[in-house]
């Protein structure tokens, strides 16, 4: 797939190939096809055009959100330090 974009989007192996414009998407089934030729999956995950698969990321905001000791340290911040 080439894209035909101007400036061109980048391509499938740069490390910023996420950048490229969606050329079409299926939000029921949970990927997009980007014109670079990657699929990229609600997940994070993506399928590059070469067949390999990069697994699923997950944001780090998330990743603190969802540790209990973050959630202590949210609470104790919102609180004024104060802990009950």
């Amino acid at each position: 797939m080439l894209c035909v974009h101007v400036p061109p989007c980048p391509g499938a192996t740069q490390t910023d190939h996420e950048a490229a414009r969606v050329v079409a998407t299926h939000p029921e089934q949970g990927w997009s096809l980007l014109c670079n030729g990657v699929v990229t999956f609600d997940d994070n995950g993506e399928l590059l055009p070469d067949g390999r698969v990069t697994a699923p990321r997950v944001c780090a905001g998330l990743a603190l959100a969802t540790r209990p000791e973050a959630s202590v340290g949210i609470h104790a911040a919102a609180t004024g330090g104060h802990t009950h």
